[in-house]
């Protein structure tokens, strides 16, 4: 789960043989991560995911409200998706920012995005 919230891809089963971690340096880095926490990092990075599991929620959530412009005096925000996507990705930056890792491709959607 912290693997996908810091936006990196499934690895697959370890029993495939196939080891990915070793081709790119950025994955190895966070395997070793997350298996040499000491309890007080440990308890850090659960309280992270805590916050990015309930954001994410909230985002799926904010599709009740696209609905509706304006009700009585009160008036949606129209930027609510936006606002939440942008305060989602925030904690999962900050997650990595706590493993010293770099940004996940997948956290703004960079998956097939190559940078030379």
């Amino acid at each position: 789960m912290c693997r996908r919230f810091m936006g990196y891809p499934a690895l697959g089963g370890i029993s495939s043989g196939e080891q990915s971690w070793r081709f790119f340096a950025a994955y190895g880095f966070n395997e070793w991560r997350f298996q040499n926490m000491s309890p007080a990092e440990l308890a850090q990075v659960r309280s992270y995911l805590t916050n990015c599991i309930s954001l994410e929620q909230a985002i799926y959530g904010a599709s009740d409200n696209l609905d509706t412009d304006q009700a009585a005096v009160w008036k949606h925000n129209r930027f609510e998706v936006a606002d939440r996507v942008a305060l989602y990705n925030y904690w999962r930056q900050q997650l990595c920012a706590f493993f010293g890792a770099p940004v996940g491709p997948g956290v703004y959607g960079q998956a097939g995005r190559i940078i030379v």
